[in-house]
């Protein structure tokens, strides 16, 4: 493929033993989150702010809880497969999770003989559910041929700025092993930097490999009540939970010099090496969230939430390690060993909007507005970790605030059968490169009784920009055009 070389402002992490890590990166990661959701939501865009009467609200807007006259129970898997696109490379993957399953208990309130059963507050229902919030689910792919600089000048970069560091380190290692040396730069004996041992003007073949698994989860504890089928309150709290494993390897093939014979004299040879890098993150976390339905008329439902920031706790386990071979010569490594920290995340608040109109029995038309600055995310520092030295200002100055919108509708086009669609846009949350991710969806519904099947068919795309080794202005990055293709299948009973 064709490498772009443009601003990094999204360096990989982790480059020496003492700032091995950018979890900027990580806290705008983990704060992309989407309600959990039943089929039916999926297939309306995700648009179920106001909807109200889905097990969704537990998820979702806690007021929707209200509408509930029955108990409901459900379970939603998921298959997804995902793909990604860089240049003449591509690479896939193939998963099945459990997306939700939620439970709503019904709970009438008791009135007087004689009272009203239709004025007051009439029910307060209660709700619990899982939900898949975020997927790292994912396999990159990306190359070409660099004709401006190496690894190697990164390499180089870092120990001018850091020095060698302990035996073992990054940039230890690839002193040790030729790829970079030190140069005398003036008459002086202080006078020297550190360089790539790379031959000048000559092109490296450079590609990245980058496997990522897991995903957060969510488990919602919801009440939701209703007041004379006119105002319905909602409440809940979320425990939150962090999965996340990222395994990556940059290989690079060229030319470079190395000294040899007695008295020594720079030889050009031929070299191939391999840059790995392991990361672990395990956290949990907890948020609330207050939501509020109102219907004007009977017709029309105004939605609201406000979800707090998420506290997350968070272990961290990271190496890195490098691997050369000289003129064809045994392959030479080394590994760091593991790097591990334990911090704490505050991700941003979301504020979210919506409408829906109720068309007799034939459907409904729905949309949603959701508000979030990723700006606001914050890494608390202890005595292990300053957040405030490069992380917390790289949020502010790289990330800003985003807005998602989604619309949907459902038609009933019989008693018993439903046709859905819908579609999404999530805002991007970094000021420069990026993308918004599209989604559209669309889906059935089959109601036999208490019993109902709903299934769901979602397709989304976006761009992002990789970048292999930050050199700044230099840095070579892969431009990323992803794509996923979900299903849904909720199964469902109301008693």
């Amino acid at each position: 493929m064709k490498i772009k070389y443009i601003l990094s402002v999204i360096a990989i992490v982790a480059f020496t033993q003492n700032t091995f890590a950018q979890y900027s990166q990580d806290a705008i990661r983990f704060s992309q989150t989407v309600n959990g959701s039943t089929s039916r939501i999926k297939a309306v865009g995700n648009a179920g702010t106001a909807v109200g009467g889905d097990l969704s609200n537990v998820s979702g807007n806690p007021a929707g809880l209200g509408f509930f006259t029955r108990s409901e129970v459900s379970i939603t898997p998921e298959y997804d497969n995902s793909k990604t696109k860089a240049g003449a490379y591509s690479a896939t993957r193939n998963t099945v999770n459990l997306n939700n399953a939620a439970l709503v208990i019904y709970n009438q309130l008791t009135k007087p003989r004689g009272a009203d059963k239709n004025k007051g507050w009439l029910s307060v229902n209660y709700g619990v559910a899982f939900s898949r919030t975020n997927n790292f689910d994912q396999n990159i792919h990306y190359g070409g041929s660099n004709n401006l600089n190496s690894i190697n000048d990164y390499y180089a970069s870092q120990a001018n700025q850091f020095g060698l560091g302990p035996e073992g380190s990054l940039i230890d290692a690839a002193y040790q092993q030729n790829l970079i040396d030190k140069y005398s730069t003036g008459p002086n004996p202080s006078d020297f930097e550190y360089r790539s041992n790379n031959i000048s003007g000559s092109p490296v073949a450079q590609e990245g490999f980058i496997n990522r698994r897991g995903g957060q989860s969510a488990v919602d504890f919801s009440l939701g009540a209703n007041y004379s089928n006119k105002l319905y309150l909602g409440f809940s709290l979320s425990f939150t939970d962090i999965n996340y494993d990222s395994f990556s390897t940059f290989y690079e093939d060229g030319s470079l010099s190395r000294l040899e014979g007695t008295p020594p004299v720079g030889t050009t040879r031929d070299y191939s090496s391999s840059y790995a890098q392991n990361q672990s993150t395990r956290g949990t976390g907890f948020s609330a969230k207050v939501g509020v339905i109102y219907k004007p008329v009977e017709a029309v439902r105004l939605g609201a939430t406000f979800t707090s920031p998420t506290f997350y706790n968070i272990d961290d386990t990271y190496n890195e390690g490098v691997a050369t071979s000289i003129n064809k010569e045994a392959v030479t490594s080394q590994n760091s060993g593991n790097y591990t920290l334990n911090y704490n995340l505050r991700t941003p608040l979301k504020l979210a909007g919506g409408a829906a109109v109720f068309i007799k029995s034939f459907g409904f038309i729905t949309g949603d507005v959701e508000y979030v600055d990723y700006s606001t995310a914050h890494l608390s520092s202890n005595p292990d970790y300053n957040a405030d030295k490069i992380d917390n200002p790289d949020i502010k100055g790289l990330y800003k605030s985003a807005i998602n919108a989604r619309v949907g509708a459902e038609a009933r086009i019989t008693s018993f059968f439903l046709l859905r669609g819908g579609y999404g846009i999530q805002g991007n949350a970094l000021k420069d490169n990026g993308s918004k991710i599209k989604t559209a969806s669309g889906g059935i519904g089959l109601r036999f009784g208490a019993y109902y099947v709903d299934a769901t068919y979602a397709h989304s795309t976006g761009n992002q920009t990789i970048f292999a080794y930050d050199l700044g202005n230099a840095s070579p990055g892969a431009m990323l055009r992803n794509s996923n293709d979900n299903a849904y299948l909720t199964l469902g009973y109301r008693f």
